[in-house]
């Protein structure tokens, strides 16, 4: 199913490769750092993967993988949440 980006926002897909982990989320300042608001599904390349649109700005977020805040390897970018923890960075640019 496609569904049409909304004006203004940006549609971004996250990868995440833990073909262990029983369970990954998206987590960021875009969804109040919540598990439960994007879980991400494992494709059969055991690649975990999620979809979401995205205002333009920058976006602090990190996979939790397990329970376990992790970075994306391949983010922009890296800085601090307001826990001070290592996130990752992802920059969106608008249209």
């Amino acid at each position: 199913m496609r569904t049409t980006p909304r004006p203004n926002l940006c549609s971004l897909n996250f990868f995440c490769t833990a073909p262990q982990a029983k369970e990954v989320s998206l987590v960021g300042d875009f969804n109040n750092w919540n598990p439960a608001t994007h879980p991400m599904k494992q494709g059969p390349d055991k690649v975990w993967v999620v979809q979401l649109e995205l205002k333009p700005g920058h976006h602090r977020y990190a996979f939790r993988v397990d329970g376990v805040l992790t970075l994306d390897p391949h983010a922009q970018g890296i800085t601090r949440n307001d826990q001070n923890e290592r996130v990752s960075l992802v920059p969106v640019s608008g249209r």
